[in-house]
């Protein structure tokens, strides 16, 4: 078994509240959950409007795949026009 885990870091220069950053953040958790399959939650910066850090983990029995998987996170969040990826770090357990 095999666990993978991203840290993303993000910026969103849009938002001017608290309130705008759940609405962009609550549309692109749900859409990266239902494309991959795979679990996200916010993990911090939660009182910056501007600025997030999330959390993306699955579990799957190969490594290549638990590194493809989250690579097509990452890639999949690299087209997004709401906000620009800062840093990220993925880690397999």
């Amino acid at each position: 078994m095999k666990i993978g885990n991203c840290i993303i870091e993000i910026y969103i220069p849009d938002t001017t509240s608290l309130k705008e950053k759940r609405s962009v953040l609550k549309g692109l958790k749900d859409r990266i959950r239902k494309k991959f399959n795979v679990s996200i939650s916010e993990i911090g910066r939660n009182d910056n409007h501007r600025l997030s850090v999330l959390a993306v983990a699955t579990v799957a029995n190969d490594r290549q795949y638990v590194d493809k998987l989250l690579s097509s996170v990452i890639s999949f969040m690299e087209r997004q026009k709401h906000f620009e990826i800062v840093n990220y770090q993925t880690e397999i357990l």
